[in-house]
């Protein structure tokens, strides 16, 4: 199975895959559930590359590594999956 990493850099630098809507499903450890949030809303830290960075409710920087990525959904369709530990 290929990386979440290496999709989520495929979605980013390859303009043609890319064009579309995404969504990231991510393990919440504090609401023990997966949450999903828009593609266009990560943002990606140039001092860390085992995480991507999203603003909660709280308007709080959330910094999510991705091993908890769990779900990688293409126009509402998933096309990446891995069962939690």
């Amino acid at each position: 199975m290929q990386p979440a990493q290496d999709l989520l850099n495929r979605i980013r630098w390859d303009q043609e895959f890319g064009d579309a809507d995404f969504e990231i499903g991510y393990y919440d450890r504090v609401e023990d559930r997966i949450i999903r949030v828009p593609f266009a809303a990560l943002n990606f830290p140039t001092d860390d590359h085992l995480v991507f960075e999203l603003l909660d409710s709280a308007g709080e920087v959330r910094r999510i590594p991705y091993h908890r990525v769990r779900e990688i959904h293409r126009n509402g369709r998933c096309i990446w999956s891995r069962q939690g530990h």
